[in-house]
C-alpha cells in the first residue's frame, strides 16, 4: 500500500489553494468541490500512469472530470504534475483566450474530454473504457501487453441526476468494464442547496443493480489511506466497473464549508486568508507552490510515468519486429491515418443500377469497407434491423464470458440509449488510435442525443450518426417518428456536417467525408424508401457538398433538393420541360461542405439572374441562404403509407412543378441576385 506523510498533506493543501486563488482572481468559478476533492485527486495521481511530456501516450491512464465546474482542481493537478500549464495560466482562469477556460476543453494538454453539461463526462469515460478494452483485445499478445490502462472519472450528484449517466452506466455494467473507476463526490450539495430537496436515492444500490462494484470512503477530506485502498481495490476488479462513494465536505476548511454558498461563488477575502493560515500558508501571498511540492510530484508521478512510457516504447519496438504487419497497422492508426486507397472500396453506381433505399446503400458501404478499417467501431440504439448498421461478419463487442461476443468485436449493442450512445461515441473518439465510432438510430431520435452531438462539434470528435428514416417517407409510424425540424437544428450547429444523400454515389461520398474527417462530426440522414440512381451524380461531385446534377442552357429556374426530393425534382423538371420551362437541378447533400467551396464555384452552381427554389420535405428554416423560395413543411407529419403521406403534403412532381411556375412568375422582370451574395 502507498504510504503518506507530511509532504502529501502539503501537496494537497497546495492543490486546494491554487484552485481557490484561481477562482478568487477570476472572481468567478467553483471553489467548493476542489477543496473537498483535492485529497482524492492527489491520491489518484499517485496511482495513475501518465507522462506530462507526452500527453498522447496511448497507454496512459485517463482522468475525466465529469463535474467539470470543478476544473480549477484539474488545472491545478495538471500544473503541479508538469503538464503545459504555467502559474500564469492559472492566474488567467476563465479569461478570454486563456488555457484555463471555465470548463475543461478537449484540445488542452492533459484534458481528455470537454466536460460541462453534467453527466456527459462519465458517459465519455465509458466510451474511453470501451475503446481501451477493444484496443487491448485487438493488439495485445501473450508476451506483449500494449494496452492495460484504466479510466478514472470524478463525478458529482449533478452527473448522477442527469439521465444520460444512467444510460451509459447501465451499459458499462452489462459490458463488465473492469478498467473503469468512478469516484463519486458525495458532498450532498447542488446549486439549489442540500440534496435532500430533490435527491435521496441510494446511489450505490442503483449501481450495484447495474452490475458495478460499489465501495465507500466515509472521510474523503483527509483519510488518504482509505482513498488509496479503495482505488487499489477497484483496480483489482477485472469484470466489473467500480464506483467509490467518497463522502466529502464541500468547501472543506472554508468558513462556509458544507453549504451551497461555496459551490459556485468565490470565497470572500477574509475566508481565503483564514483558509491559508489553516493550511500553513502566508495569507498575504497567492499562487504559492513550495519547491518541495513540485519535486514530490516530479518524483512520484511524472518521472515514473515517463519511465513507463519509455519501457512501452521499447516494448512496441519489439512488437513491431515480432508482428511486422500488425505493427505497421498500429503505427498507421496511432499517426491518425487511414489505409492508403481505402476509398477504392466504396461502391459506385450508374443510372442502370436499381433503385435502393439509402439506408440499404449505407449497409452496403459497411460491407465493402469494414475489413479495410479496423478502427471502424459502432452499433445501433436497438435499431440494427432498421438502421442496417451491422455487416454480416461482424462480431459483437461483449465480454467473453457472455458467450455472445468478445472485446475484439466491433459491433456495439447500445440498447435503447440514444443520448448515452452519443456521449459514449465521443469517448471512443477521444481515446485515440484513430477510432471511427458510429451509431445508428432514426433521424428524429438524434434529437434525443442533441447534448452529446453538440459536444462532438465543440470538441471536434469526428463521430458518425447513421440516421435512417429521414422524413415523412417512413410512413405509418407517423408524426412522432417523422423528423421535421431535425436537419435545420443540426445544420445550425457549428462544425457539424449534415448529409442527406440522394443516391448511392452520394452515400459513398458521405462516408468518405465522414471517415476522412479529423475534427467534424457527421450526421448521415438516410431514407427508408427506395431511391433511383441519378444521372449526373458522382462521388467526386457530391464531395463538393452541392453540385449541378442536370444542366440546361439559360435555365428559367433552379430546383435544389436533398435526399429523396432530388429525384422528385428530376420528375418535376420533366413536367416543366413539356411546357418549355428549362430547369437546372442542383443536389445539395451537405451545406457545410458546400459552404467551404470557393466563392466562384458556389456562384457557378447558384448564379445570379435565375430564381432558385429549394425542395425538401422538412422544415424550410435555413434554406433562405441558398434559395429565393422554399417548398417544405411547416407542420408535423402524418401516419399512413409513404406514398399517401407525400401526396397529402403535395410532395409529388405536380406539386413541385406548380410551385416552380409560381416562383418564375413572381420573379419575372425583376433583378435576381444569387442568395449567396451578402454584405458580409
Amino acid at each position: 500500500m502507498t504510504t503518506f506523510s507530511d509532504i502529501d498533506r502539503l501537496a494537497i493543501s497546495t492543490m486546494r489553494l491554487l484552485a481557490v486563488d484561481a477562482v478568487s482572481k477570476a472572481n468567478s468559478g467553483h471553489p467548493g468541490a476542489p477543496l473537498g476533492m483535492a485529497p482524492a485527486a492527489h491520491v489518484l495521481l499517485r496511482n495513475m500512469r501518465m507522462n506530462p511530456k507526452n500527453p498522447g501516450w496511448i497507454n496512459r491512464d485517463r482522468f475525466v472530470l465529469s463535474n467539470g465546474h470543478a476544473c480549477a482542481l484539474l488545472y491545478s493537478m495538471l500544473h503541479l504534475t508538469g503538464y503545459d500549464f504555467s502559474i500564469e495560466d492559472l492566474k488567467s482562469f476563465r479569461q478570454l483566450h486563456s488555457k484555463t477556460p471555465g470548463h475543461p476543453e478537449f484540445e488542452l494538454p492533459g484534458v481528455e474530454v470537454t466536460t460541462g453539461p453534467l453527466g456527459q463526462g462519465v458517459c465519455n469515460a465509458v466510451g474511453i473504457a470501451i475503446a481501451q478494452a477493444n484496443f487491448a483485445a485487438t493488439y495485445n499478445k501473450p508476451e506483449f501487453t500494449l494496452s492495460d490502462s484504466y479510466t478514472y472519472v470524478f463525478l458529482g450528484d449533478g452527473c448522477l441526476q442527469e439521465g444520460v449517466s444512467s444510460e451509459a452506466s447501465s451499459l458499462a455494467g452489462h459490458l463488465q468494464l473492469g478498467n473503469l473507476v468512478a469516484i463519486y463526490d458525495d458532498n450532498k450539495i447542488t446549486i439549489d442547496g442540500d440534496t435532500k430537496v430533490s435527491f435521496d436515492e441510494d446511489v450505490l444500490k442503483r449501481y450495484e443493480a447495474y452490475g458495478w462494484e460499489v465501495l465507500t470512503v466515509n472521510k474523503g477530506d483527509d483519510d488518504l489511506a482509505s482513498i488509496d485502498a479503495a482505488i487499489k481495490q477497484a483496480q483489482k476488479s477485472k469484470d466489473k466497473p467500480t464506483i467509490i462513494k467518497l463522502t466529502t465536505i464541500i468547501g472543506y476548511g472554508s468558513l462556509n464549508e458544507g453549504s451551497h454558498s461555496v459551490h459556485g461563488s468565490p470565497l470572500k477575502a477574509d475566508d481565503v486568508k483564514q483558509l491559508k493560515k489553516k493550511f500553513g500558508f502566508d495569507p498575504e501571498q497567492s499562487f504559492v507552490v513550495p519547491q518541495e511540492v513540485y519535486d514530490f510530484y516530479q518524483k512520484s508521478v511524472a518521472q515514473p510515468g515517463a519511465e513507463l512510457n519509455a519501457k512501452w516504447d521499447q516494448l512496441f519496438s519489439s512488437f513491431q519486429k515480432r508482428y511486422p504487419e500488425v505493427g505497421k497497422e498500429l503505427v498507421r492508426r496511432l499517426s491518425g491515418k487511414l489505409p492508403e486507397n481505402w476509398d477504392e472500396k466504396l461502391p459506385r453506381y450508374t443510372p442502370k443500377d436499381s433503385a435502393v433505399a439509402t439506408r440499404k446503400l449505407s449497409e452496403m458501404v459497411f460491407e465493402d469497407i469494414y475489413a479495410e478499417l479496423p478502427e471502424l467501431i459502432g452499433g445501433s440504439a436497438d435499431l440494427t434491423p432498421s438502421n442496417l448498421t451491422r455487416w454480416n461478419e461482424a462480431v459483437d463487442f461483449q465480454p467473453t464470458n457472455s458467450g455472445i461476443g468478445n472485446y475484439a468485436g466491433r459491433y456495439i449493442r447500445y440498447g435503447i440509449r440514444e443520448h448515452g450512445m452519443g456521449a459514449i461515441m465521443n469517448g471512443i473518439s477521444a481515446f485515440g488510435a484513430n477510432y471511427k465510432p458510429y451509431g445508428g438510430t432514426f433521424l428524429n431520435f438524434v434529437s434525443y442525443a442533441a447534448g452529446a452531438v453538440r459536444l462532438s462539434a465543440l470538441s471536434g470528435h469526428p463521430v458518425i450518426w447513421v440516421a435512417t428514416h429521414d422524413s415523412i417517407g417512413l410512413g405509418e409510424d407517423g408524426p412522432t417518428h417523422q423528423p421535421i425540424e431535425t436537419l435545420a437544428h443540426f445544420r445550425a450547429l457549428p462544425n457539424t456536417s449534415v448529409w442527406r444523400p440522394a443516391d448511392g454515389n452520394e452515400v459513398s461520398a458521405a462516408y468518405k467525408s465522414a471517415l476522412e474527417s479529423k475534427h467534424t462530426p457527421h450526421i448521415i440522414a438516410l431514407s427508408r424508401q427506395n431511391l433511383p440512381q441519378l444521372k449526373g451524380s458522382t462521388v467526386e461531385n457530391a464531395l463538393k457538398g452541392g453540385y449541378v446534377l442536370q444542366e440546361v442552357s439559360n435555365p428559367d429556374i433552379i430546383l435544389i433538393g436533398t435526399g429523396s426530393e432530388v429525384s422528385l425534382c428530376v420528375e418535376a423538371a420533366q413536367l416543366l420541360a413539356a411546357k418549355n420551362i428549362k430547369t437546372r437541378i442542383v443536389s445539395m447533400p451537405d451545406t457545410l461542405t458546400f459552404d467551404k467551396q470557393p466563392t466562384e464555384y458556389r456562384l457557378s452552381v447558384l448564379p445570379d439572374r435565375v430564381p432558385i427554389m429549394s425542395v425538401e420535405v422538412l422544415s424550410t428554416a435555413g434554406w433562405s441562404k441558398y434559395a429565393h423560395q422554399s417548398f417544405g413543411l411547416h407542420t408535423f407529419g402524418a401516419s399512413g403509407k409513404a406514398s399517401d403521406v407525400f401526396k397529402y403534403f403535395d410532395f409529388v412532381p405536380e406539386g413541385v412543378a406548380s410551385r416552380a411556375e409560381k416562383t418564375i412568375a413572381f420573379y419575372k422582370g425583376k433583378e435576381v441576385d444569387s442568395p449567396l451574395k451578402t454584405a458580409f
